[in-house]
């Protein structure tokens, strides 16, 4: 099963935008909710925390395809 993990607080990060754009990656996917810890990076960028592993990028668009590209490897 993947694992989600989405910032609610940082300001780069739009966590319902990108909830609802995970859930249609993979509806059975566990998806956490929380400060991440990456506080720096998501002050400036969008990012997703992958099976363990950062996606981050310029765009909520360029981090679902990021998250797309992982899990297809």
């Amino acid at each position: 099963m993947n694992e989600f993990k989405v910032c609610d607080i940082c300001d780069a990060v739009n966590s319902e935008s990108l909830i609802k754009r995970l859930k249609e990656i993979d509806v059975e996917a566990k998806i956490v909710v929380g400060c991440q810890g990456f506080c720096g990076i998501g002050a400036t960028k969008p990012f997703v925390i992958v099976n363990g592993i950062p996606a981050i990028a310029d765009t909520e668009n360029e981090v679902i395809e990021k998250v797309k590209e992982m899990l297809n490897k």
